[in-house]
């Protein structure tokens, strides 16, 4: 069911579920401050308490009003970076409810540089929590028909179309000067480490959660991102080279060929495998991209995709 902008955040007021575009993935949003609201986000991706959401405000100033504190690396990189890809996580204020963050004291805070993402937080007047439209470990959506793909018309869908960067924003934490990826996205560990003026060797790398604690970030499962269809990643080189999806059967095949550049990879990445999915085929196989930097966040997916 698509909505209007004005609908769409009188729905947040109320306490209901939207899914809205970002640049990076479709979002399912709630109003942050209600934890009621939040608790049908998770009820409907089926997402485990442990694994906390991100939450979406429109300024620096609604950041403020969620951390406990707003230290110089954090604004640093909020003026590189925000808005954009790039979620920070701070220790929260109290009125932060736990179920956001999972019962860590930390929360992530992202400002989107979708201008209808920022014209819906704007409206609805509240800070809007939103982990990607799907179920949980499935496809991130790219665009309003993958999210009424897997949720017909109970989740109502603002359409802003296709999502510009295509997988979800890189995850930081800042505690006590410390900075730590804990999710590579379309902004670099070198880009970070330069708007901080830090060596890359600076940053701490995340470290897996151990089976059934909290998670520090989303995206720290070991399957996620994950097509209906098998998804296995091979060595064996092909005559494409690294970009190449292989959807194979007995009989027939579909070669389907992905962009050499790491951010057009990534932006069409999704939507590809949502493709695939639809023409059901048995196996998927992916040839990786180079393991370099600049492919960090892509080779992320697929492995979590091919993950068991």
């Amino acid at each position: 069911m698509e909505i209007t902008l004005k609908d769409a955040a009188a729905r947040i007021r109320a306490g209901e579920l939207v899914a809205f575009p970002t640049e990076t993935v479709y979002g399912l949003g709630a109003n942050a401050l209600d934890a009621a609201a939040v608790a049908k986000i998770y009820e409907a991706k089926g997402r485990p308490a442990t694994s906390p959401l991100i939450v979406h405000v429109a300024s620096v100033s609604m950041a403020s009003t969620l951390v406990a504190a707003w230290p110089p690396e954090a604004e640093a990189l909020a003026q590189s970076f925000w808005p954009g890809p790039l979620t920070m996580v701070l220790p929260k204020k109290s009125h932060v409810p736990d179920i956001v963050t999972a019962g860590l004291p930390t929360v992530g805070v992202r400002m989107p540089e979708h201008p209808m993402a920022l014209a819906l937080i704007r409206e609805a007047g509240v800070p809007i929590a939103a982990p990607s439209a799907n179920r949980f470990t499935q496809l991130s959506p790219t665009t309003a028909e993958h999210v009424r793909e897997t949720f017909g018309d109970a989740i109502p869908v603002l359409d802003g179309g296709p999502c510009r960067v295509g997988i979800e924003s890189t995850v930081v934490s800042i505690t006590a000067g410390k900075v730590a990826l804990l999710r590579p996205g379309n902004i670099s560990l070198d880009a970070i480490s330069d708007a901080l003026g830090r060596a890359p060797e600076e940053i701490a790398q995340a470290v897996a959660p151990s089976e059934g604690s909290s998670h520090s970030s989303p995206g720290m499962h070991e399957r996620h991102y994950s097509p209906r269809t098998r998804l296995v990643l091979t060595n064996v080189p092909s005559e494409a080279g690294a970009y190449l999806f292989y959807a194979h059967a007995a009989k027939a095949a579909r070669i389907f060929q992905l962009p050499n550049d790491p951010n057009e990879y990534a932006a069409h990445l999704y939507s590809a495998l949502h493709e695939l999915d639809r023409e059901a085929w048995p196996v998927i196989s992916v040839e990786p991209p180079p393991q370099t930097p600049e492919w960090a966040a892509v080779l992320d997916r697929l492995k979590r995709a091919a993950a068991k």
